[in-house]
């Protein structure tokens, strides 16, 4: 349970809250939150087969972290969900799906002229 139980969890349940919040804004995905899906969905697949494999060479000592170990742990699973808010967040402003920055960069030329 080193580091990779606690970030499989914090992903996990990152994956969870924006899954359901997905749903149920399913019929209309202006903001593309299934991106923000598939990343932390994947990011817990990526934790959960390192998991696996850790507890395959360790055996039960997998599950003896130390409290130092699971602080970093959880850093470590925040900062994979900040990552995918960051990536998701530049990949809403390249898109700019509500035509926001655009609206602006306009009224920005037609205040210039």
């Amino acid at each position: 349970m080193r580091r990779l139980a606690i970030t499989l969890l914090v992903t996990i349940f990152a994956a969870v809250f924006s899954t359901a919040y997905w749903y149920a804004h399913a019929p209309k995905d202006e903001m593309k939150v299934c991106i923000l899906c598939w990343i932390y969905w994947g990011a817990s697949l990526m934790w959960l087969v390192d998991a696996a494999f850790e507890y395959w060479n360790k055996g039960a000592e997998y599950f003896n972290p130390t409290v130092a170990s699971m602080l970093n742990d959880t850093y470590l699973g925040l900062a994979a969900v900040a990552l995918g808010l960051v990536i998701w967040i530049i990949r809403l402003l390249i898109l700019d799906p509500k035509g926001a920055i655009k609206a602006v960069l306009i009224n920005k030329q037609n205040d210039a002229r």
